[in-house]
């Protein structure tokens, strides 16, 4: 039996689960064997703002860091897998979902801060880390900025900051022209305004290898969350932060990642894994780097290859024990 989902931010599709149903908002599954997993939703005041995220299992503790055009909902796939080993927790970034949207603090910076106090109000020393996109963005400067606070990192489908400013030419900026596009005060959201489904069908179709894996229950689901009041003007103010996020990773250009890294990316995404070299460009952030490129896959791992990513994701989290 399949009960309906109050909660517009979590779909009721999860694989492999026999049942699933909903209650005060959370979602519970039951798997076969009889075992039930909670995924809690849960909100908190830290680092200036109220924080929503995503909570399930236990044991060491993993953070999944969601990126654009998404929210926490785009670790569907993974929350179950990876709770039944780990505490996994997944916060909607600062600006996006049910996090709250403030005028300013979107560097990347603040964003990893926004974490790393999010880890002080639960008591979580360090974590195993793992970021996509922009998450991707605010993991790298956290493993920058908090080293001691991180075990190990995941990147995914990400070409940093600096490197991404630094090798600018002209293909490469009509590949991010969003990322201009994003930039210009107040345009875009005026022009988003009541087409939130065309601008995200762009995107989605676009930069998935398969036009329609985010499709259905799932794409209704990104759509309601940025028709909400600030949502499109929050993910814009992360794009605005970019001019101070790159003079931040300048400072610091020379300091590699010292945890163990992997990089993963699509195989397919023209403005990836088809535009840079992958493997050079992580190396010059991490001497501890391990890269898997995957097939068929465009630049939404996590949800457009779950089942490869949860097995890359397990390997390398084996051994955190918290």
């Amino acid at each position: 039996m399949q009960l309906p989902n109050p909660n517009p931010l979590f779909s009721d599709e999860v694989d492999e689960a026999e049942a699933t149903g909903v209650a005060g908002g959370d979602r519970f599954l039951i798997k076969p064997n009889g075992d039930q997993m909670m995924i809690k939703n849960h909100t908190v005041h830290a680092n200036g703002i109220r924080q929503h995220y995503l909570e399930a299992g236990s044991g060491a503790p993993v953070v999944l860091l969601h990126g654009f055009p998404e929210t926490n909902f785009a670790w569907r796939h993974q929350i179950p897998e990876l709770a039944k080993r780990f505490r996994v927790i997944a916060p909607d970034l600062r600006g996006y979902g049910e996090t709250d949207k403030p005028a300013s603090g979107y560097d990347k910076r603040t964003m990893a801060n926004d974490l790393h106090e999010l880890m002080r109000e639960l008591d979580i020393p360090k974590v195993a880390l793992a970021g996509h996109d922009r998450g991707a963005r605010v993991a790298t400067r956290f493993a920058k900025d908090h080293p001691d606070a991180l075990d190990r990192l995941v990147v995914m489908d990400n070409v940093p900051t600096r490197i991404v400013a630094r090798d600018l030419d002209a293909k490469k900026a009509k590949a991010y022209w969003f990322f201009m596009f994003h930039l210009v005060p107040d345009l875009p959201e005026a022009l988003i305004a009541g087409r939130e489904d065309l601008w995200l069908r762009h995107f989605f179709s676009d930069w998935c290898y398969n036009p329609h894996a985010i499709s259905g229950e799932a794409f209704d689901t990104y759509v309601r969350a940025y028709r909400r009041p600030g949502a499109v003007r929050g993910a814009m103010a992360d794009y605005r932060a970019n001019a101070e996020d790159n003079a931040q990773d300048l400072a610091d250009a020379d300091i590699k990642i010292l945890c163990p890294v992997l990089s993963l990316w699509g195989a397919d995404f023209y403005a990836v894994g088809q535009m840079f070299d992958m493997a050079k460009v992580w190396s010059e952030m991490a001497d501890n780097l391990h890269v898997y490129e995957i097939p068929h896959c465009g630049h939404l791992p996590q949800e457009e290859q779950p089942e490869i990513v949860n097995r890359l994701l397990l390997d390398f989290l084996n051994g955190w024990n918290g």
